[in-house]
């Protein structure tokens, strides 16, 4: 299948965050192996006034790639030992994006596996800071197939993970989960 178009990603962080939840994200590794997982949890960033964003207190070498083009990876480290992955979204000089905290295995012979979590989901996958800035309408590394998108029934939104220090942001339903999902990292929604 080809890559997402630009335009997919063209959009607020909120609004992509919910429509991302049943597509297909795909990671093609150095050794030529293609893992194909479906989006089941993320949380979105929505710019300079959310104080969860790393965007909130302006552009620095660690979150510029949120400042460019929509549709790139934003990948950065945190605690010195876990990758998080960002799909960049809304126009360019517009910092937000998406986290991707977990998918669900689609090829059989994954079935198990656990992608739960956005630093074991990086560590599955073999990305990390190298893959900043990633085009994810290229094709080559990391991308979108289009996938089946949820039924927005089949999404529950909540508070996003790890954001005490975020003052009145800490508890906007920005983190969306596919409904019943054992994949979804933390509590099962049911």
């Amino acid at each position: 299948m080809t890559p997402l178009s630009r335009s997919f990603y063209e959009r607020g962080a909120e609004e992509l965050a919910r429509d991302l939840i049943g597509r297909t994200l795909v990671r093609c590794l150095p050794d030529g192996r293609v893992l194909r997982g479906r989006l089941v949890e993320v949380e979105a960033y929505v710019g300079m006034d959310d104080k969860a964003c790393h965007a909130h207190h302006g552009k620095t070498a660690r979150n510029a790639t949120m400042f460019g083009p929509p549709g790139r990876t934003y990948v950065y480290l945190v605690y010195g030992m876990y990758h998080m992955l960002n799909l960049v979204c809304a126009e360019e000089g517009d910092p937000q994006a998406v986290l991707v905290r977990a998918l669900e295995p689609v090829e059989p012979s994954l079935l198990g596996t656990s992608w739960r979590g956005p630093g074991v989901l990086c560590r599955e996958l073999s990305i990390d800071r190298s893959h900043d800035g990633l085009d994810l309408c290229s094709g080559r590394g990391i991308w979108l197939e289009s996938g089946t998108p949820a039924d927005l029934s089949e999404i529950v939104a909540t508070p996003r993970i790890g954001i005490d220090y975020a003052e009145e942001w800490k508890d906007a339903p920005l983190r969306f989960c596919l409904r019943g999902s054992a994949h979804v990292s933390g509590k099962r929604l049911s």
